[in-house]
């Protein structure tokens, strides 16, 4: 997964939950040295009887900002969107750079 391009991530998840597993998964799937080369990850935890529904903003270089349910989707999905969005801005920066 591409994320050099990211610059924000949101996410509310119940940790208990089973349908919070995707939003988990993208949390780890993050380089330990996200933080310090810029990115804002903010992860709050719902208490264990919450049922408010996982969910994951992301926003990027460019300004766009995608919100994924991460109930809904999987994890598969969900990197899939991250990365199709992050292609295009490594394609565009490798064009700028040429």
């Amino acid at each position: 997964m591409i994320t050099r391009f990211i610059t924000d991530v949101t996410t509310r998840f119940n940790p208990f939950s089973a349908r919070a597993k995707s939003a988990r998964l993208f949390l780890s799937f993050l380089p330990p040295t996200a933080r310090s080369s810029g990115m804002s990850i903010n992860a709050k935890l719902l208490p264990r009887a919450s049922t408010e529904p996982s969910t994951l903003q992301i926003k990027f270089k460019d300004g766009k900002e995608m919100k994924l349910d991460c109930e809904s989707m999987g994890i598969k999905s969900i990197v899939e969107e991250v990365d199709r969005h992050s292609r295009l801005l490594q394609k565009e920066a490798d064009l700028a750079a040429a």
